[in-house]
């Protein structure tokens, strides 16, 4: 399959069902779009819908759904910014929960918006870093 050979990094760091649903969304739109940035995009809009990105990989979401405005939009739509694959639908309890989890400073202070950008950042900086390291 040629979604496997072409996993993203965050995407081995992952448990085997997210593997799984991103390997099925990716072949699935090789066939339907063609080889390109579609296939990619339309894996990962696949994906959010029952994972969320924590730190440098995947973990299930507790509810499955889009997680932002641009996941929930259909193909052919006006292309929206994307939360980086936080759970920006999620609940202000379950953002904070995950920032403790990657323990992000001034984390109870921080309005829902501020949290799903905290998360965002040190996602990216966690994956950048993991990905120099491996």
């Amino acid at each position: 399959m040629p979604g496997r050979e072409d996993l993203p990094s965050t995407l081995l760091r992952s448990p085997r069902h997210a593997q799984d649903t991103w390997v099925a969304a990716h072949d699935s739109a090789l066939r339907t779009y063609g080889p390109g940035r579609r296939a990619q995009q339309t894996a990962f809009s696949a994906l959010k819908h029952s994972f969320e990105k924590v730190g440098d990989h995947w973990e299930p979401k507790p509810e499955r759904g889009p997680s932002d405005e641009q996941a929930a939009r259909g193909a052919g739509e006006p292309a929206r910014p994307t939360h980086g694959g936080v759970d920006a639908t999620a609940s202000r309890q379950h953002l904070y929960e995950r920032a403790k989890q990657l323990g992000i400073p001034g984390r109870s202070r921080m309005s829902k918006e501020d949290l799903v950008t905290a998360l965002e950042k040190e996602s990216r900086r966690r994956t950048a870093k993991a990905r120099r390291e491996g």
